[in-house]
């Protein structure tokens, strides 16, 4: 039986174009699933990207407010990639309309916006995806497999790092990403929420940690007409402003299974350009992975091989979903193959009327962490990580996400 989704996205930048390939490609790489999504409607504010939505990705119409995409009828599937601030008022509104949301990540600015986020898809019934796009690399998925079936043991060790090179020109402008409040927090929502979730897929719920920050980019050059993205670049001796966010956290972290780890992020470090990486070990075992060669990991199963160390292996057809994209071995997967894998299983899980992992409930796990490590920054010291499920809080959580300890929607720690 085919199934047809019709699709609306709003936001137009780079991430929702991204997206909007990846549900256009669905078909030819994933043929044998019988889905068909349909570009049905864009939003964005922008007129250039309406028209560049409707002439080159060819969607049927465009919409400059939000309010009009999500009143339509005709949609099965809201897929939001606009800024993060303005994630919970479309989530919220368009899991009310009983309509499927996937959202990209953080899934609101602060725990309150995912737990507002994630009650209103659960109390609608309706499928929700977030945009933890890295867990879904085929060598990685490969890797989730052997833990499960205790080929590395139980874990002991994971080192969790996502060092980005956007922040480090000092000359970037001042633009929101660098501004607590446009962005909320910096690289805590923008990496940190990445490898938090990884460490959680792989080794499981986090239960306590201590967590710092700091800003080494204090002052960046204030944009002038026209420009206003990190992208964008001032000159010696332009007017400044100062950086309202941080630019690096890291944590020491405790696991439920009884492993022990660090999680560190920056956004301004020179050297790696886009290095979301994992060291982890177990007591038969051991996996080293870096998104900047995606394609290939270092493991170490002494049970398995006459070598005393790691052993490099290539990505190739023998894994999960690699063969869609291309055959072989040691032939080579991108980013935007990750989100067509992400697009391909989030329609499928809507399609068979189940639900989609990672989901709004894997993104309030991650808001928990992250809220910790807020926490631990004003603190100084440990704290704890709730643990409790989605709809029976037990920690003083409610479910529209207020707790006792000040966290609503308009901003962090109070």
């Amino acid at each position: 039986m085919s199934h047809e989704l019709r699709v609306g996205v709003i936001g137009f930048g780079w991430m929702g174009q991204a997206h909007s390939r990846s549900y256009r490609a669905l078909p030819s790489r994933f043929g044998d699933r019988d889905i068909t999504p349909v570009l049905a409607a864009v939003c964005d504010p922008v007129e250039e990207r309406r028209a560049e939505a409707l002439a080159n990705f060819g969607f049927a119409e465009a919409h400059a407010d939000w309010r009009d995409l999500i009143a339509r009828d005709d949609l099965d599937i809201i897929d939001i990639t606009a800024p993060n601030g303005m994630h919970r008022d479309l989530a919220v509104a368009a899991a009310e309309s009983g309509k499927h949301v996937f959202c990209e990540k953080p899934v609101g600015l602060t725990l309150a916006d995912t737990a507002a986020i994630e009650a209103a898809a659960r109390q609608a019934g309706v499928v929700s995806g977030c945009g933890y796009n890295y867990r879904w690399t085929p060598l990685v998925q490969h890797l989730k497999t052997l833990i499960d079936e205790g080929r590395l043991g139980a874990l002991t060790h994971y080192r969790g790092r996502f060092f980005s090179m956007y922040g480090r020109d000092r000359l970037g402008l001042l633009s929101w990403r660098f501004k607590q409040d446009e962005a909320g927090y910096g690289s805590l929502l923008d990496l940190m929420c990445h490898a938090v979730d990884m460490a959680l897929h792989l080794a499981g719920p986090i239960t306590r940690l201590t967590a710092t920050k700091e800003t080494f980019v204090k002052q960046r050059p204030l944009p002038k007409p026209g420009e206003g993205t990190h992208y964008d670049r001032g000159a010696p001796g332009d007017p400044t402003g100062p950086v309202t966010n941080e630019d690096y956290v890291g944590a020491l972290v405790e696991f439920a299974g009884g492993a022990r780890g660090t999680l560190e992020v920056d956004r301004s470090i020179f050297g790696p350009q886009s290095a979301m990486a994992f060291e982890l070990n177990g007591e038969r075992g051991a996996a080293s992975w870096d998104h900047e060669t995606l394609n290939q990991m270092d493991l170490y199963l002494p049970e398995e091989s006459p070598a005393d160390g790691y052993q490099r292996v290539l990505a190739g057809d023998w894994l999960p979903h690699h063969g869609n994209f291309v055959p072989g071995y040691g032939n080579s997967l991108g980013y935007e193959d990750l989100k067509g894998i992400e697009a391909a299983e989030f329609c499928t899980a809507v399609a068979e009327g189940r639900p989609f992992e990672p989901g709004f409930g894997a993104a309030l796990r991650v808001a928990r962490v992250l809220d910790a490590m807020i926490r631990s920054f004003d603190s100084g010291g440990w704290e704890d990580v709730d643990l409790s499920e989605p709809g029976q809080d037990s920690a003083g959580h409610d479910s529209a996400g207020h707790d006792g300890a000040g966290h609503d929607s308009d901003g962090g720690s109070t």
